[in-house]
Formats: structure tokens, sequence, C-alpha cells
């Protein structure tokens, strides 16, 4: 991630990003702090497996800690747009084109991105397809089984 670009989220998803950088940070870190100082009272630590596991599960923790301060500190929320048009934050629902079949999806920022429960990012193809689009819009959207026409039904 570039150091200057925002990192757009919802204000529910700003919220548990802070919840977790606080769970690292107050909880997490002192139980790995327990587990180093646990394996270092087992004596050689050259051989010690307990120790080298708790010892990278540390830097694991510190780069999780590093990654989420980074993008709080980059975080931009997404405010709710009225001029009806898609955008980061807009929920969508679409058609395929010669279908009946009606998707919802809502556009975050890639950090929220949950293709699996409707929350796709702005910066994936089908994202990136329908910002700034209209209501009754056809929009192509590229995929890897070739592109695919939808039609936006509705924007909430």
């Amino acid at each position: 991630m570039s150091t200057n670009e925002p990192v757009y989220m919802t204000e529910e998803g700003l919220q548990k990003a802070k919840e977790r950088l606080e769970y690292l940070t107050t909880i997490r870190r002192k139980e790995v702090a327990a587990l180093i100082k646990e394996a270092k009272a087992e004596g050689d630590l050259r051989e010690n497996a307990g120790y080298d596991e708790a010892k990278t599960q540390q830097g694991f923790l510190e780069g999780e800690i590093r990654d989420l301060e980074t993008k709080l500190k980059y975080a931009q929320v997404i405010e709710e747009e009225s001029r009806g048009t898609v955008s980061i934050g807009s929920t969508i629902v679409i058609q395929e084109i010669d279908t009946d079949i009606e998707e919802t999806y809502e556009i975050v920022g890639s950090m929220e991105a949950d293709p699996s429960n409707g929350r796709i990012s702005n910066e994936s193809p089908m994202g990136k397809a329908f910002l700034g689009r209209r209501k009754g819009t056809k929009v192509k959207v590229d995929t890897p089984g070739g592109q695919i026409t939808f039609k936006v039904l509705r924007i909430e």
C-alpha cells in the first residue's frame, strides 16, 4: 500500500478496525509476551520450539498492528451521497441482462471487501465498472469467464 493513498472505509469498518487495533495492542500483545516469557523459562533458546513459535507470533502480531495503524492513519470515511450515482458506500441492486436474477452489492473500500457477503471493493473490476453509474444504466463487466452486462435497477 502506498503510504499517501486514502483507505476508504464505512463508519462501521473504521470502528471495527479501531477495536481490532485496541485488542491487538492491549490484550494480544500481553498474551504473546507471556508466551515468550514462558518459553524463555524453559531454558536453552536454540532448541526451544515454543520460543520460536512465540517469536513468530510476535512478528505477525506486530506486522498486523503496523498495517492497521497505517490504514487508520489514511482512513477516509465514506460519506453517503444522494446524487443518484453509484459511489463508495452505495448499495446497488443489479440484474444480469437476459436473466431474472437480482443481486445486491454494497460498494466498499478494499479493506472491508467481502464478496461472499455482498460487499465488493471499489478497486475490483466489478466495483470499478459500477462507480459513477445511474439507475437504469447498462454496465459491462469483464470477468474471467468473459464480459457480462448488468442493468442497475436501484441505488440505495
